[in-house]
């Protein structure tokens, strides 16, 4: 069982991996070297070239035929389209050109051995097919909103006086910190800290009496110990997860840069002496320098806002439905409860659900 299972999911995976590239592609190809010459003329009539770069009669132009399929020029077209800049480059050559549809006919061919087999239809494979069209749906639903670029100034404006907030750099200071183990000699440490003038004569103390892993690091002496630049006790940005949070707190009491800690700060089992090596000052940033960052994030709420609107008119037509009574019966193990066991479990219901609702 355990091997069949793994063969369907490399099957899958496979599966999932043509669809992917055949639904990108748009086409499949055959061999015929004077339309592969018109397809690149094309190609290379602009920088973003269109199917628009075609004349119908050109567009419907057979290239081959894999089994029943029928290839045209549009499709073989479409697949260049789909390629950057950069990938088209490679097709220039009329030797390349062929390369390219022989890929797609490979790609063809294999999709067809596939949906006889009924690859197509494991769940894993319909679910990776629904992503795709998802995509494809999203990125419809994505024209026509403005790039970063085009967010007009006013809206820009605008919405740096509604969240100036967002733009206050709080100050922050920068920390170099010794770690022992035990209270006799956080006591001892302190005192031989509080001699040590000279950032030198820190980094020595860091290397002689911390624990910590990283005062060994191969770094200038005067840099040992660094754990980088904390914010404020309570202020959600720039945490730093190697400083305790009663370390940053403490980190707040010393009154200059070059400056100890007049006291260790014990968290768990482990003493914490403390320097101050670096302050940045607060500051509110200007408009000027937010603006590139508030325009991204325009730009995104704009897309955001058209996707959204595409599930809201679906939803609005087609009736969704859950069974909240069977979802509450999902269990999902942690990895310390044994992830083997779970894949041998088969569905992850703790019993059958009752009849009621339905999902669609």
């Amino acid at each position: 069982m355990a091997f069949e299972r793994t063969a369907r999911t490399a099957q899958s995976a496979w599966l999932a991996a043509w669809l992917g590239l055949l639904l990108a592609s748009a086409c499949a190809a055959g061999c015929n070297e004077k339309a592969l010459d018109v397809a690149s003329t094309a190609n290379d009539a602009g920088a973003h070239a269109t199917s628009a770069s075609l004349t119908a009669e050109q567009s419907s132009k057979v290239l081959a035929k894999v089994g029943e399929k029928t290839i045209t020029l549009g499709d073989y077209v479409a697949a260049i389209e789909h390629m950057d800049q950069f990938d088209r480059i490679r097709y220039q050559s009329a030797e390349r050109r062929k390369e390219l549809l022989n890929e797609i006919i490979n790609v063809e061919l294999l999709a067809q051995e596939a949906t006889a087999k009924g690859y197509d239809k494991d769940p894993l494979a319909q679910q990776e097919l629904r992503s795709i069209l998802r995509d494809a749906m999203l990125s419809e639903a994505r024209k026509g909103a403005p790039t970063p670029a085009e967010i007009p100034e006013a809206d820009v404006r605008a919405y740096y006086e509604a969240h100036r907030a967002d733009h206050h750099d709080p100050e922050r200071r920068r920390l170099s910190i010794i770690i022992v183990k035990d209270e006799a000699t956080a006591k001892e440490a302190l005192e031989a800290a509080k001699k040590a003038t000279t950032p030198a004569q820190w980094g020595e103390l860091v290397r002689n009496k911390s624990s910590d892993a990283q005062a060994k690091a191969n770094v200038p002496v005067d840099l040992a110990g660094d754990f980088g630049f904390v914010s404020p006790p309570g202020d959600p940005k720039n945490e730093n997860a190697r400083v305790p949070e009663d370390v940053r707190i403490a980190a707040y009491e010393i009154p200059k840069v070059g400056d100890v800690l007049g006291r260790y700060v014990k968290v768990g089992a482990r003493f914490f002496l403390v320097r101050l090596t670096q302050k940045s000052d607060s500051r509110e940033r200007t408009l000027e320098e937010a603006q590139r960052s508030i325009r991204v994030q325009l730009a995104q709420d704009r897309i955001h806002a058209k996707e959204q609107e595409v599930l809201t008119q679906l939803r609005a037509e087609v009736p969704v439905q859950i069974d909240e009574a069977a979802l509450a019966k999902v269990k999902v193990e942690l990895p310390d409860s044994g992830l083997a066991a779970i894949a041998d479990a088969g569905p992850l219901l703790t019993k059958p659900p009752e009849s009621g609702g339905h999902q669609h």
